[in-house]
Formats: C-alpha cells, sequence, structure tokens
C-alpha cells in the first residue's frame, strides 16, 4: 500500500514569498514548539517500510500547491503528522477535514474530534455531560466570561487551544487575584486566546495511550511523568522547560516510566475514565489522555490528545512497549484501523 507521511514544514523551512498575502499570524505563534521531529516521521518511515508498504513524505507549507499535490497523489493513505496549518494550530482539524473532502484515507482522529479536543474549555463540557470529573474551570477573554465555576486557587491559567505545553510555565500557577488578573492578560496579549482557568490539582501526572476506535478503543498500560524531583518551589506541571527545554533543571530532573506501583483498583478507574474521555470527544485510531491522579486518589481528566507523539523514546511507545507491541508492530496497528475504516 502506497501511504503517505504528511506533517507541517517548520516555520524556518517554510517558503516566504507567497502569491496572496499570508493570513494575519496568532500573537504567540511563533514561540510554538514542535512536537513533531525529524526522527518521529524517521522512525514511522521506516516501520511502514518494515510492514511492506511504500512510504514516502508529503510536507505541507502552508501554500495551496502543496494542498492541491496532495490531493493528486495517488496515495492510498495517509499518516498524518500535521499539527497545524501555515503555523496555525486552529487549522489543525481543517487539514483533516480537507482529507476527507478529497476522499483520502488518513490514520487519526476526524475533523469533529479535533475540535473538541483542541478546545479544552469545550473539551471539559463534554466530559462533564459524560460523568468525567475535570477540574472546575472558568473561561475568560477581554472582560467577557464564557463560562464560570466557583473556583478556588490555587489555579493553572493557560490559552484554551495549544497543546505542546505552549504557554504553561511555572507562572502560569497562580494563588491570589492579582497574580491571576496578570497571568490573563498574559495569555490574552501573547496568543490573542481566551484564558482557560483551572483549578490547580496536586497529584501524580498519568497518561493514558489509547489504541483504536470507539467500539474497540483499548487502554496501553498506564505512564507517569514523574515530577517529584522539580526544583523546591517550581509547581508540579507538564511546562515547556519539563517537556522541551533539554538544558533546564526541570527537564533533566523529570521523567516518564511505566506506571508501577499502582493498586488494581486505582489502575482500573485510571483506564476507564481515559476510555470514556477519548470516546467523549470523538478520538480514534490512538490518542492519549491526559490525567492527574489526586493525593485523595480521585481522577481527574486534564485534556485529550488527538495526535500524541509517536517517537520510540515517548509516552505513547513507552506504553505500547509495556503491552507486549514493538514500535513496528504499534505503527502497524494504527494503520490497520486506518485502513479498516476507509473499507480499503
Amino acid at each position: 500500500m502506497k501511504i503517505t507521511v504528511l506533517y507541517e514544514a517548520p516555520e524556518e523551512e517554510q517558503v516566504e514569498v507567497q502569491e496572496e498575502p499570508a493570513p494575519r499570524k496568532r500573537k504567540g505563534q511563533k514561540k510554538r514548539k514542535k512536537k513533531v521531529e525529524k526522527e518521529d516521521r524517521e522512525e514511522i518511515f521506516a516501520a511502514l517500510e518494515k510492514l511492506g508498504h511504500e512510504p514516502s513524505y508529503h510536507i505541507l507549507d502552508g501554500h495551496q500547491q502543496s494542498l492541491f499535490a496532495l490531493a493528486k497523489s495517488g496515495t492510498d493513505l495517509i499518516f498524518n503528522l500535521t499539527e497545524s496549518y501555515d503555523g496555525d494550530d486552529t487549522k489543525e482539524m481543517h487539514v483533516t477535514a480537507f482529507l476527507d473532502l478529497v476522499n483520502i484515507p488518513y490514520t487519526g482522529t476526524g475533523p469533529h474530534g479535533h475540535m473538541l479536543a483542541q478546545d479544552k474549555s469545550l473539551a471539559k463540557k463534554m466530559f462533564a455531560f459524560h460523568g468525567i470529573q475535570s477540574p472546575y474551570f472558568a473561561t475568560a477573554y477581554r472582560g467577557i466570561v464564557d463560562h464560570a465555576h466557583d473556583v478556588s486557587f490555587p489555579l493553572i491559567v493557560k490559552p484554551t487551544s495549544e497543546d505542546g505545553s505552549i504557554g504553561i510555565d511555572a507562572a502560569a500557577v497562580v494563588s491570589s487575584v492579582k497574580e491571576l488578573m496578570e497571568r490573563v492578560a498574559y495569555i490574552q496579549a501573547e496568543f490573542d486566546s481566551p484564558a482557560l482557568i483551572e483549578e490547580y490539582i496536586e497529584g501524580r501526572e498519568i497518561y493514558s495511550a489509547i489504541l483504536g476506535s470507539y467500539e474497540t478503543a483499548n487502554a496501553l498500560p498506564l505512564v507517569e511523568l514523574d515530577l517529584s524531583k522539580l526544583p523546591k518551589g517550581m509547581p508540579k506541571i507538564a511546562s515547556q522547560d519539563v517537556k522541551f527545554e533539554k538544558d533546564t533543571e526541570a527537564y533533566k530532573k523529570t521523567k516518564s516510566a511505566v506506571a508501577e506501583d499502582l493498586d488494581e483498583e486505582t489502575e482500573t478507574k485510571l483506564t476507564a475514565t481515559a476510555i470514556k474521555a477519548y470516546r467523549a470527544v470523538k478520538l480514534r485510531d490512538y490518542g492519549r489522555i491526559d490525567m492527574r491522579l489526586s493525593t485523595k486518589g480521585e481522577v481527574y481528566v486534564i485534556e485529550a490528545n488527538p495526535n500524541p507523539w509517536l517517537s520510540s523514546g515517548q509516552e505513547f511507545a513507552m506504553a505500547a512497549k509495556k503491552s507486549g507491541l514493538s514500535y513496528t508492530q504499534m505503527i502497524g496497528e494504527i494503520v490497520d484501523h486506518a485502513i479498516a475504516r476507509s473499507g480499503k
């Protein structure tokens, strides 16, 4: 089968001369940290070759020509790694909508699921409807409050529609009205985005990798991001430093590993909650649900990730390996779910 590995061009590689004026970029966009690195797509490419497929690359560079070329490529399946279009994260769902329009099957979540998962406030409303516990929250944008629980300090403030911990650093956790107002103003100015104001849950950061469709969703072994060794006074959150800044103390003192010390009841509760959340926001093929296990043993869903990092050294592959799947087998399962859905 001809499978195209689709990814967006890093900003520094995008062509500057355009036939039409470029759309206005959202504030804060230039600081985006790419989750999909070169070795990620290369590992997937190699796995597809091992599976007997004919892989190729296609770069979305923000120009119509790259979309038109993709539509005419004659590929049998897209392995979709895009997380934005022309540097705009909110257009991630539009890439999948385009693939639906031109009738090209692809791996991963469709536009509906991307929309529900990317807007964190909307996702939390979906969780609440389905009886899934998530931290109480409020949203505010330039004086307008869209939604508000009666939240209590400490709070964590972040953009509503960014991923990869964009906009989340040590100052994101606030403990006073003054700090809250300053952080909301920062989010609005830097990202031109509503601020998600969420109760901060003290506890363990647990990730559940899931393979499958709505009916066949299968949770892999749980993985924990160990934040216990963060520098004194630093909030225990998965900030930009923790995830991406390799030279920082926060990055060096945190690591992810399969969660080995959970009792059976807690593990069952985490897994069941993750599958319920996966279904609530219409994820498919693969996805990751991020949760907090509070000091009282309560499970809170923080967010849903439609296209988590698939590098062999990251949490999703860790979970797959623990379940008995090799990296190649993991990629094969994702492809198989997409093929089954397409009817090819």
